[in-house]
């Protein structure tokens, strides 16, 4: 794990997240839905039973700052939580599911920050929610959004964040595969059907995120109710709630994460087979 929390580098004239000449940032952060900042990412658990990862003694509910308070929330167990989750993710990723298949896993890093950073996709702020980034191979969060999940939608609690983080991590699996790469060289030559590719995206690293959280559920460690969790959280927040909401009307050409359905039914898909072969939402419909 990187922290640069405390340290600003982002106003050298980039001007916030780029769209144009470089990879774009997945899993949150996408030119102009940042409008909310618990909205842009679009994932969150109700609050329930933790779960256990070796290494971490404590996963209850995420600690918030003080009610009106803006600073992070207590940073330091969430920090230590967050990066036992990020470890547990790619362990399983590199020695359950590349390893034997020979391929080989390469790692990524999560980046903490506080202030306006540079990344590889441009200038990261709080605003821009969690997302990962393609140009650099690095994750970016904010651990004020764990707050947000809490305020805003009601979602306290660890499988909210580790959730937050296995998706993420997804993100990057797509980018070892070089499926990030073949979905953004489609949007550049064919801009009509770059939203529809970009929710083919996001609902693959759902189900990617259910494979990992099926690798846990076989290690029996996860509390009763977590995954029908995952599953309310993931039909709360899809692209078609998420606009009734926010703008009072639903518009399906702008979706880029997909609706509340098909989130849902993507994470269950990478749940319910523990199988990244099964999370091509690229074939036919999704």
């Amino acid at each position: 794990m990187i922290d640069r929390r405390g340290r600003s580098s982002g106003f050298g004239g980039i001007g916030g997240i780029r769209t144009g000449g470089v990879p774009l940032p997945v899993g949150g952060g996408i030119g102009a839905v940042v409008l909310i900042v618990v909205l842009i990412l679009a994932f969150q658990f109700c609050a329930g039973g933790g779960f256990d990862i070796p290494g971490v003694t404590d996963l209850g509910g995420a600690p918030t700052a003080p009610a009106g308070g803006s600073g992070p929330i207590e940073e330091g167990s969430v920090a230590d939580r967050v990066d036992a989750i990020v470890d547990d993710v790619q362990t399983t990723w590199e020695e359950d599911i590349f390893r034997p298949t020979g391929r080989e896993y390469e790692e990524t890093q999560l980046v903490l920050f506080s202030e306006p950073i540079d990344s590889g996709c441009g200038v990261a702020t709080p605003a821009t929610g969690p997302f990962y980034c393609p140009a650099d191979g690095l994750m970016y969060l904010e651990l004020g959004f764990f707050r947000e999940l809490e305020r805003t939608f009601g979602a306290p609690g660890d499988f909210a964040q580790a959730y937050v983080i296995a998706h993420e991590v997804g993100h990057h699996v797509q980018t070892v595969l070089g499926t990030n790469a073949a979905v953004q060289r489609e949007s550049r030559e064919h801009p009509d059907d770059a939203n529809e590719l970009s929710v083919r995206l996001e609902l693959q690293a759902d189900c990617y995120a259910g494979v990992w959280a099926a690798s846990v559920y076989e290690r029996d460690v996860l509390s009763p109710g977590d995954v029908e969790e995952a599953l309310t959280a993931a039909a709360a927040v899809g692209d078609d709630r998420i606009q009734e909401r926010t703008q009072g009307r639903i518009d399906p050409e702008t979706f880029t994460h997909g609706t509340s359905e098909q989130r849902e039914e993507w994470f269950r898909t990478g749940f319910e087979t523990g199988d990244p072969e099964a999370c091509d939402t690229f074939s036919g419909d999704v």
